[in-house]
């Protein structure tokens, strides 16, 4: 490992010169492939610490897609379901759990996270270098890869696909500093242990909390920890289905990220499931499509006849009637807040993408509002007294 390592140029290209370095030590990273840039490094080690400490908190192999300095994606290694496999673009080969995590973390939002950087908790094995290889991707960060795994990822991108290990035991300093404006800002680093124990202040007239709300609970709070805010992020069944970042108000990060959460659950209606495309298709042409195909605007696309780029027939329209239906059908969604909901709408806007469980800080003045809106739709609603801003 060494104690600086220099980059091509900081967050722009005017921006030289660039370097990551430690004051004592040495760096906890090795470059094992590519030259990763100012932005990367930024990814990488954000998402590294978003998936080490989703898997302390639920012990199963985690993964995050992340662009732009917060996670487009963030999920667990549970096994993929049938659905699961054809929303994602996964064959019938079996997968490790990391292999299953990344897949359920880049897929839930395949359009944010194309061009991503991974993160990974576990050793990078062969099925999942597989995968990456077969996305639009800029790099990926792993406590290790197999030999088989390395051999794959330098194969990527003319062999300057990023690669980065880190060492697991790395513990930084307590204190942490930034520079802004020529100016040094000092803080102690953000600690706080998302567990359980910051979910049992339930303050709904609904008392429900299985544990499968816990889990998804506890991966959107640690998800919302590495997102800049404001932010809100929309979990089930093991992994953020829907984020939103950096909005400076509080209901538009509940719109931006229940749009999504929206999006992800019509991909899986059988009409989008049976789209006729052409063999042969990009991935990434295929998701643009979908995305099309599923808003308001698919009808002006089939009177221009831009269909037959991508189908073999002529699909059928997914009518809003038939979106409604489709969308009224999603529940079971948990969702987390990086800090206090200010008014109801929030809640009202969650309730229409299948929100049923919901964790936030609490403290609003309006929260005997926020409270009363959940138990009107028999919501159950956790106060855990903790704010996640990041900045």
């Amino acid at each position: 490992m060494a104690k600086e390592i220099a980059l091509k140029y900081g967050c722009n290209p005017n921006q030289k010169p660039s370097r990551i370095y430690v004051e004592d030590g040495e760096l906890p990273v090795t470059v094992l492939n590519g030259k990763p840039g100012y932005i990367n490094f930024l990814d990488a080690l954000n998402s590294w610490q978003l998936v080490k400490e989703l898997k302390e908190a639920t012990g199963l192999p985690s993964a995050a897609s992340f662009k732009h300095v917060s996670p487009a994606g963030a999920a667990v290694g549970l096994p993929l379901s049938e659905t699961d496999r054809k929303i994602y673009f996964v064959d019938e080969e079996e997968l490790s759990p990391i292999a299953c995590a990344y897949v359920r973390a880049r897929g839930a939002d395949r359009m944010s996270s194309y061009g991503d950087w991974a993160a990974l908790s576990d050793v990078c094995d062969a099925d999942t270098a597989r995968l990456l290889k077969k996305e639009v991707s800029d790099g990926v960060i792993a406590p290790g890869f197999t030999e088989e795994a390395l051999e794959i990822l330098r194969q990527k991108k003319k062999g300057n696909y990023n690669v980065v290990q880190i060492d697991p035991d790395y513990v930084p300093e307590e204190i942490e500093h930034k520079q802004v404006f020529g100016i040094t800002f000092e803080q102690g680093r953000n600690n706080i242990k998302i567990d359980e124990s910051l979910l049992t202040n339930i303050i709904s007239e609904n008392k429900n909390l299985p544990e499968s709300a816990k889990r998804d609970l506890m991966i959107a709070l640690i998800a919302l920890k590495y997102t800049q805010s404001n932010s809100v992020a929309y979990a089930k069944d093991g992994q953020c289905i829907g984020i939103g970042a950096g909005q400076q108000s509080r209901v538009h990060c509940v719109r931006l990220a229940g749009n999504k959460a929206d999006n992800w659950w019509l991909r899986q209606n059988p009409k989008v499931l049976a789209l006729p495309f052409k063999q042969g298709i990009r991935r990434a042409d295929r998701d643009n499509t979908i995305d099309v195909y599923i808003s308001d605007e698919y009808e002006d696309v089939l009177r221009d006849g831009t269909w037959e780029n991508f189908f073999e027939t002529k699909p059928e329209v997914l009518t809003k009637e038939e979106k409604k239906e489709w969308l009224s059908k999603m529940n079971g969604v948990s969702l987390a807040s990086d800090a206090f909901f200010p008014f109801g709408d929030n809640i009202e806007r969650a309730h229409k993408s299948g929100v049923e469980f919901i964790v936030e800080p609490g403290g609003s003045i309006r929260d005997d509002n926020v409270i009363d809106t959940c138990n009107r739709y028999n919501m159950t609603l956790v106060f855990n007294g903790v704010r996640l801003f990041h900045h």
